[in-house]
This record gives structure tokens, sequence and C-alpha cells, in this order.
């Protein structure tokens, strides 16, 4: 909460304030504003190649999906639009059964405006239940690289098999994005972004680890406007490695801090921005966010508020819960110790609408397995590998009776086959989810598979300063602190993870990949099976 003293700015003053207007928001999805404006073709131009930043599906449901691209002729053009003039311009898309597009299936206009840095997010109605499409987009007489996609299967429609990827903290300065480079090989259904897209702090010398490229002044500053959001963003989706893997498969994404700024919690920051400050930037923040990522017009931001806690259904193989953990969080508390601050039940990582919103999901959920796809280690970690305990106050355990009411409600409504997919921590962790932690003998009612990093912290290395740590707590099975990625594949039987490793990204991106662990996790049966 604020101090009383403080005036927050209007919810309502910040689209104005911001400039952007519902009827640029329309137009970018496709949809239109009246039949006038459906009528009457923008006339704007596009001087060269716009395609730069590639194209992207996501958030798939039975019979739509949400297409994205955005035009930037000049991807890192320091103002952060992208080299495009300052007026609408139409762009035209089209969907088909095959990637040749001799069986197109709909085909559709979008505007995109200056006001939404010149990106489009069409959402594609009246296709068929899980099938694989191919789009792609037209602006002036530039035709874009050609996505792959599909929608999800009927709810409660039986299938045979889901194969996922999960990633995460793509820190581009960091190193190459060779995970990516091997991910983008996958096969998969989906892929799933656990948070830091993007990372705010200014790349100098100091932390330009990936070698062979040389960055102008402009990116040598902490982000915090709007202009400087998009062109950070831009920065990072130049990687043709990442745009790859966004044409593969369709996205479902989420956030966690960097994509406004470090450990942030709800409107507090925690480097001495007052909350009305923090707010207008977090708002600018959030609509870089939207502006960047395949999200349907259901997440608009409206100024510093964006709901992005979502549900996505897999037929009667899966119910997935994207949850946010960072927007409506409680802030850091002061007394961190054991039996601290942290452990107030009033305290929330997810605030109370959401808690109540992931309650009835689990209380309604017929799906074989149960996903939440989210940003910090749920699983509780004791830092202290001596007698002591100490916990981090970022993860779930700065929130213990949260975390306490979640299991509650698995255990409560019968959820038999709980995984939470994990990004945050750089490194590769499997731990089983136990009903007493302080009990290793406790219940186990579920499992946590955290996904290392595609580039934050460089090269990395099988052991470093925080292995013993990890391994000290029993429900931790698995422990690597390499880049790379997780791929899935779960049937009504079992749940098989793969962690998929580099071991090196700074010098170049020719590393190939490896398989460090394999687990598997049996239907009606939880905890972790070390298989490889």
């Amino acid at each position: 909460m604020s101090e009383p003293d403080e005036v927050l700015p209007n919810r309502r003053d910040f689209l104005t304030l911001a400039g952007l207007t519902t009827a640029a928001v329309a137009l970018g999805s496709g949809v239109p504003v009246n039949a006038a404006q459906t009528a009457a073709p923008s006339r704007g131009r596009v001087p060269s190649e716009p395609f730069t930043l590639g194209v992207a599906s996501g958030d798939p449901e039975p019979t739509s999906v949400v297409l994205w691209t955005r035009l930037a002729p000049d991807a890192l053009a320091a103002d952060g639009h992208g080299g495009m003039p300052r007026e609408n311009v139409d762009v035209h898309y089209e969907v088909a059964e095959d990637e040749r597009f001799s069986r197109v299936v709909h085909r559709g206009r979008a505007v995109a405006t200056p006001e939404l840095a010149h990106a489009v997010h069409p959402e594609v109605e009246g296709l068929r239940p899980g099938r694989e499409y191919f789009y792609r987009f037209r602006a002036g007489d530039h035709l874009s690289p050609v996505g792959r996609t599909r929608t999800a299967p009927e709810r409660g429609e039986a299938v045979n098999e889901l194969r996922f990827a999960s990633a995460s903290c793509q820190a581009w300065y960091h190193g190459h994005f060779t995970a990516y480079r091997h991910l983008a090989d996958e096969d998969v259904d989906l892929v799933f972004f656990l948070g830091d897209y993007v990372y705010e702090y200014a790349i100098n010398e100091g932390n330009l680890w990936r070698q062979g490229v040389a960055l102008g002044p402009e990116h040598n500053a902490t982000v915090r406007t709007l202009e400087q959001y998009r062109l950070r963003y831009a920065l990072f989706k130049t990687d043709p490695h990442l745009q790859r893997v966004h044409a593969l498969a369709p996205w479902v994404s989420t956030w966690d801090d960097h994509e406004v700024q470090n450990n942030y919690a709800d409107a507090h920051s925690q480097y001495g921005i007052s909350v009305p400050d923090f707010e207008r930037q977090r708002a600018v923040a959030y609509r870089a966010y939207y502006e960047n990522l395949p999200l349907r017009r259901s997440t608009l931001p409206h100024g510093p508020d964006m709901r992005l806690y979502r549900r996505l259904r897999w037929g009667s193989l899966a119910d997935v819960h994207v949850l946010d953990t960072r927007q409506y969080r409680d802030d850091f508390p002061e007394d961190t110790s054991a039996g601290g601050e942290h452990t107030d039940p009033g305290r929330s990582i997810l605030g109370r609408d959401q808690e109540r919103w992931l309650e009835q999901g689990l209380r309604r959920s017929t799906a074989t397995w149960t996903m939440l796809a989210q940003q910090v280690v749920m699983a509780q970690i004791d830092r202290d590998t001596g007698p002591g305990r100490t916990f981090s106050m970022d993860q779930w355990d700065g929130f213990t009776a949260n975390r306490d009411r979640v299991f509650d409600a698995v255990r409560r409504y019968g959820i038999d086959n709980l995984v939470v997919l994990t990004g945050d921590i750089h490194r590769h962790v499997a731990a089983d989810l136990k009903a007493d932690f302080t009990d290793p003998a406790s219940a186990t009612i579920g499992s946590e598979l955290v996904v290392g990093s595609v580039g934050s912290d460089g090269d990395g290395a099988v052991r470093d300063n925080y292995t013993d740590l990890w391994l000290s707590n029993p429900h931790v099975k698995f422990y690597d602190g390499r880049r790379g990625y997780l791929v899935g594949t779960m049937t009504s039987r079992e749940l098989t993870a793969e962690y998929k490793v580099v071991d090196h990204i700074e010098r170049d991106d020719a590393a190939p990949v490896s398989t460090s662990a394999r687990f598997g996790i049996e239907a009606g049966s939880p905890g972790l099976k070390r298989e490889a």
C-alpha cells in the first residue's frame, strides 16, 4: 500500500497520458472500430523490409489463436519506433493448413499504429480444434517469414500427447541464445515462457559478455521510459534463434520482475522510486510488454494494471493455470527470520483475487494433469546448509501462508497430478513438493520443474557456488547451473521432463546440446523418478 500522503495517478488517466486509444488497440487486433474504418484502407508507407523482429503466435484456444508481428525496418532506432513513420499501416495476414499456403482458411487485415509501436495482434477465429496451421503477414510489398501454430483440442477431448518446452531469463547481453538454436529444432506443441523476457539494466562493457557484437550509447541506460522499453525489446528480438522459436509454436507467456525492474513488488520499487512514479514506470513497461508479445486483447494493460493470469485447457489431458506472482504481491517483509513476518497469514504472492481465481480453477479441474506456469520457486529452499534456517523472501518462501493455502486446495480438490513450471533462478532444478517440507517423509503432492536460463549469467557450469545449498534440501532431486531449456512430453499415463543444456554461450552460438537429466512422473503417483 502507498503512504497516506502520496497521491496515486488516476487509472483512467494513464491511457490518455500515454496517448493510447481503444481505436488503436482494436485496429491492431484486426477488430473493426466501425464499418467506415473497416472499409477504408490505410495509406501509411513501409520504408523498407519491416519484418526484422519476426512473427509469433500465442494463447491457443480450440477455435482461435492470436498472431503477432511488429513493423520495424530500422529495429534499433534510438527513439523506439523501429524506423517507421508516425502513421497507420495496413498489415494483411493469412492462415493456411499447409506451409505453401495452397489451402488458405483465413485472410484478414489489421492496422499497425504508431501508438502501439506498429505492432499488431490479430485474433483469428473459426479455426478447427487441435490442428496445425501456418501463417504469414504482408505489409506493402513485403512478405513476412512463415510461422507455425496450432489450436488447442476441444475441452474434454481425449488427447494422446502434449509436447511442450519451457524457457526463461534471456539476458541478451550475457551470451548468445544457443539454447534457442537447439529448441528451434524440437517438435513441440507449446512453448511456456516463464519470465524475464528482457532486462532493464544499462548495457555496457561491464555486462556485455556476448562476444562479436557492438552497441550504441543509447543502450547504456537503465530502462525506464516507453521508448527505452521498446528499444530493449527490439534488441532482444533481433536474435535470429529467438525469432525461430517464436515461429516454431504458439507461446504461453508470463513475466517476472525484469520486464519492469529487479525485485519489484506490486507498486513498490526496491530502488527508492516513489509509488506514483513507479506506477507510471510500470504502466509503460506493461504497455511495451503487450506490444511485443503474442497476447490477446483480454490482457491489454490499463495504466499500471494488466490482467496476465489466465487458463489454458488442452483437451482432457491438462489444465494450465498461468500465474502472475509479481504484480499483486505484498512487499518484502522487514523481518526475514525463520518464523518471521513472511509467515503472516495475510501475506500473498498472488493477491486476493488471483488466489480466489486459482482455487476456483483447481476445484473445477477435470483434466489428468494440473499445471501451474509461473515465475519463482515454489518449493521450500533452506539456504543455510548448517543448523540454521534462512529463506529467500522473493520466492514462495516469502509467502508461506499463501503456499499453504494453494497446497490445501490441491489436497482438498483431489488434484493428483500437480506439476509446477518455474523459471527465475538461472539454474535447472527438479524438486518434489511436500505436504510438510520440514518432514521428508510427508506426502508428496506434486513436482516442480525449474528451467535454467537461456542467457542470464553467461556460460554457467554443472556445479557452482549454489549447488550444495540447493541439494542440501532433501526434496531437491537435481541441480545443473548451465544454460538451456526443458522439454516435456505428457500423456495420460506419464510426464517425462528432459533438461537440455549447452556448455557455453558467451563466445559464440556453436555449443552442442545435450540432455543433463531426464525425469518421469507417473500419473496418480506424485513424485519425480530419475530415468537418466
